[in-house]
């Protein structure tokens, strides 16, 4: 702590016994009181430990996010099998799930009327699963899709429940409690067809209601 000279108020410190100044005895000077000074806040310091630490939480998710993609990558790789003609086979705790390609679809398979004058193209599935099948036709037409949309909403009339999101439109219907059909009707966009792409998709549950 610093002291002031009573006499003549020069600065002096407290284990000196006279002022240098005046030489006025050290007993009549009066302490000045100097406030602590408060030691600066290691805000900068702090921050990047938050951030390492942020950081360190975000990469030891992204590590664990990626162990178990691929972990379930290799357990499906390991329970699934290809055989001829592309048809695929796949263990599940649940059962095994078979899918097959295939050309000519009935309506039949399909739970309802094939639209007309649409042609067959790649991507007509069957698959049969534990509880129940589910088949699949592509088709592609000439028509809109608005078209196509009129001509299965007539098909089911009150039956038929219809959505549309970013220009695709689903036309489903519930058969029964255990049959389901959807048609997903949707402008194709590739440069060797064009026209209007149907996606029919007949499920069926086998397992009792």
């Amino acid at each position: 702590m610093a002291s002031n000279c009573a006499k003549c108020g020069a600065a002096f410190t407290s284990n000196e016994p006279i002022c240098k100044t005046c030489g006025a005895a050290a007993e009549g000077a009066v302490a000045a009181f100097v406030p602590p000074t408060a030691a600066p806040a290691k805000s900068g310091s702090s921050t990047l430990k938050i951030v390492l630490i942020v950081v360190a939480v975000i990469v030891g998710l992204g590590i664990l996010c990626v162990g178990t993609l691929g972990y379930i990558g290799y357990r499906m790789a390991k329970n699934m099998h290809i055989g001829p003609g592309g048809q695929v086979t796949m263990s599940t705790p649940a059962g095994t799930i078979t899918t097959t390609p295939v050309g000519n679809l009935s309506a039949a398979d399909l739970g309802v009327e094939i639209y007309p004058g649409a042609q067959s193209t790649r991507g007509s599935v069957k698959m049969e699963m534990p509880n129940g099948t589910a088949v699949t036709g592509v088709y592609l037409t000439s028509d809109t899709p608005a078209q196509v949309q009129a001509f299965y909403q007539n098909k089911w009339g009150s039956g038929a429940t219809v959505s549309s999101f970013l220009g695709t439109a689903m036309v489903r219907a519930k058969i029964s409690p255990q049959e389901f059909i959807q048609v997903t009707i949707q402008k194709d966009t590739s440069p060797d067809h064009g026209g209007t792409k149907i996606t029919i998709m007949h499920m069926t549950n086998n397992k009792p209601s």
